[in-house]
């Protein structure tokens, strides 16, 4: 059965994804060179995806090099954070909502991330990617773009599979390049859009519906996915005095809702369809019947999420930001008692921080060890899923 690994966006927090998958390379044998023929990634997800892909060795040695990066990354490794850059980039997307003509001829964003493409284009090597494909060590590898022309959500994959199209989403086979992974990863506002022949894009996240179709139009069979949420089901214990969200607080629920909610929506959607199906499968139910749904597909899953707020991390890492960045999220208001730390942990590409969330994917990971080597090792089984379970399946038409 063919497994595929779906990384979700989340700009900095993405470091977390890197933990997990070095447990997951000490828990799997080291014969296993290449656990997921299928790679899927959505904005800082989708240079995790090319970093992995893109580049010689085994999977642990391949997840090791992109660790030493993460753990070595520094937010001026990613944008321009001198004051005279993000003060003059402020005024001209201050000035464009006065004059709407400005930013036609160059695209607008607060922040130049010009050295993360430098970055990346030392770290993922495209023809590995080819090479890799053409060997049968990878069946594809697929990153999601959103079309600011057409609100599209557009995964650009290569492998031997047929363009697709659904609402409001597509996939378009080609050769994946570094304007590619720059578009999945350009952040709204944040980072300049990519033009891409004679369209731009921007990051995949914003307009993607259905974060786990890609990878099961492309043939899994069985899902691996690491997200970077904060933790949904931990309660709010503390008692807070009653005060108006900020502006950093509000930005920081804006990329929630494009980082975060999708996912989780679409593995609460799997959850139901498995409970459904089980039901369907465990009545006394005539061949006739099983006939009307010998269309739907069980798909086995793996979902770790961080078991610590991210946001209480990213509030001990602030001042570890430049000092422009730390201005301007002072005056958004992400460092009032916390409550907008989460749209500064999305920029910050700190070592601390980053290093921070590679150890407790790593630990979250090796808490999930029964479920990872069940996954790996019992293709054939299908685990029963509850709310609260980790393994389970889902209808590849309801997904797709």
């Amino acid at each position: 059965m063919t497994s595929a690994l779906v990384l979700t966006g989340g700009g900095a927090r993405a470091s977390y994804q890197i933990g997990v998958l070095k447990a997951v390379s000490e828990i799997l044998p080291e014969a296993a060179y290449s656990p997921f023929p299928i790679i899927c990634g959505t904005s800082a997800g989708a240079i995790n995806t090319l970093a992995l892909a893109g580049r010689h060795g085994s999977f642990a040695e391949r997840v090791l090099a992109v660790e030493k990066i993460w753990r070595s990354i520094r937010a001026e490794d990613v944008y321009c954070s001198s004051f005279s850059r993000v003060a003059a980039n402020t005024i001209r997307l201050g000035t464009s909502l006065v004059f709407s003509g400005l930013g036609i001829t160059q695209p607008l964003s607060l922040l130049d991330n010009g050295p993360l493409r430098k970055l990346l284009g030392k770290v993922v090597n495209f023809r590995d990617i080819d090479e890799a494909i053409a060997s049968n060590y990878l069946k594809a590898v697929a990153i999601t773009a959103m079309s600011y022309d057409t609100g599209q959500s557009i995964t650009f994959f290569q492998g031997n599979h047929d363009n697709w199209r659904r609402a409001r989403r597509m996939g378009v086979r080609t050769g994946l390049t570094l304007d590619h992974l720059m578009a999945s990863a350009a952040i709204p506002t944040m980072f300049p859009p990519v033009r891409i022949g004679d369209a731009y894009f921007g990051d995949g996240a914003v307009r993607q519906l259905k974060p786990l179709s890609p990878a099961i139009r492309l043939g899994a069979e069985r899902l691996f996915i690491v997200g970077v949420s904060d933790n949904p089901r931990r309660l709010h214990t503390t008692e807070e005095k009653c005060r108006a969200p900020s502006v950093a607080q509000t930005m920081g629920h804006l990329l929630n809702s494009a980082f975060i909610d999708t996912i989780e929506s679409d593995l609460e959607t799997l959850r139901a369809i498995n409970r459904l199906y089980e039901h369907i499968c465990s009545a006394n139910t005539q061949d006739a019947d099983i006939a009307d749904i010998a269309d739907i597909k069980k798909i086995d899953y793996v979902s770790i999420t961080p078991s610590v707020a991210i946001n209480e991390v990213a509030q001990r890492y602030i001042r570890a930001l430049p000092r422009s960045m730390r201005l301007f999220l002072r005056t958004t208001g992400a460092t009032a008692g916390g409550s907008g730390a989460s749209a500064a942990s999305y920029l910050m590409f700190e070592q601390g921080f980053c290093g921070e969330l590679i150890d407790m994917g790593y630990q979250d990971a090796l808490k999930q060890q029964q479920q990872i080597l069940r996954f790996f090792s019992l293709p054939d089984e299908t685990a029963s899923a509850s709310d609260g379970s980790l393994a389970g399946s889902i209808s590849s038409a309801s997904a797709s």
